[in-house]
């Protein structure tokens, strides 16, 4: 019996987390850290601030994460559509986080609110692991926001030599464009404006939007613009299979989905806030085996005023 399997529940770390978003109640967020906590012998405790929910907006975000540490939080991840406005409202940055610009994990240590960013570590682990022959040499990526600027630049540093970006607000992604044409020199970045005329030249596709979740149904990629040589992924895991990765599996394109993604930046985010080594193919096991129950994880509800 190994020292975390010997502890007293008296004796465990005990530590508690949560997610801060918009329509986030099918989170599997929770299993993820709680799960992991107990297999080490750890207390986790991961509640779900659904702004959707509650009727919150964005100017919300400095009373909850002022809440949160209060509380005794050891942090919380945020994800859409908070992972660049949450910025301003904290502390300090990491250096990945300020080179992104986007953060999807805080920690509240030593009285400070420090924003991290796990999303690059976690697509890369994820494309190495589940797309292991994918060719780099033109991806179209859809979405410029946090999570996009995130595999963005997981894309260029696994050698992506040109990087097509699509997104609603043109304007953001050609800032997006500019800063990684700056970090990634070598490597051709552009904007993207006429999907017919790019996607026969691409190697692979990324969804990096909110399209396609349950609450966002669709496809953001046009599907019937794939061919069997192209790749495409996707970083939502809720549906694990969304009508974009059902369509290119029907087209013969090979897929990745989002499971490999939320996995590997929940271990990395699981580490900042409890300072314990995450086994990462055991978080990924307890996810695949859960992941298509009913999601059940609580939510919180604070007082509006």
């Amino acid at each position: 019996m190994n020292d975390s399997q010997s502890r007293t529940n008296a004796d465990a770390p005990r530590f508690v987390a949560g997610l801060l978003g918009r329509d986030i109640l099918a989170s599997r967020s929770p299993w993820l850290h709680e799960t992991e906590a107990r297999a080490q012998g750890a207390s986790l405790a991961y509640l779900l601030f659904d702004f959707a929910q509650h009727g919150w907006d964005e100017s919300s975000l400095p009373r909850i994460l002022d809440a949160a540490a209060t509380l005794g939080f050891a942090g919380v991840n945020v994800t859409h559509p908070f992972k660049q406005s949450v910025m301003k409202h904290l502390d300090a940055l990491s250096p990945g986080a300020e080179r992104v610009g986007a953060v999807n994990t805080v920690s509240f240590a030593d009285g400070r609110m420090t924003g991290f960013n796990t999303d690059v570590i976690g697509f890369e682990e994820s494309v190495r692991r589940g797309l292991p022959d994918a060719s780099l040499e033109h991806v179209i990526q859809y979405g410029a926001g946090g999570a996009g600027s995130a595999t963005a630049h997981a894309l260029l540093s696994m050698g992506a030599r040109k990087l097509t970006l699509f997104d609603a607000d043109e304007p953001r992604a050609a800032e997006l464009a500019g800063e990684l044409t700056r970090r990634f020199g070598s490597a051709t970045v552009e904007v993207g404006s006429d999907i017919e005329r790019n996607a026969p030249f691409a190697t692979g596709f990324v969804n990096a939007t909110p399209i396609g979740m349950e609450n966002h149904p669709g496809s953001a990629v046009p599907f019937t613009l794939l061919e069997p040589h192209q790749w495409v992924a996707e970083i939502i895991y809720f549906p694990l299979e969304t009508k974009l990765l059902r369509e290119a599996r029907a087209r013969g394109c090979p897929t990745l989905d989002g499971s490999g993604m939320v996995v590997f930046q929940a271990a990395a985010a699981f580490e900042i806030f409890t300072g314990l080594q995450p086994d990462r193919g055991r978080m990924l096991d307890s996810f695949v085996n859960f992941i298509r129950r009913p999601a059940v994880a609580p939510a919180v509800t604070v007082s509006k005023s």
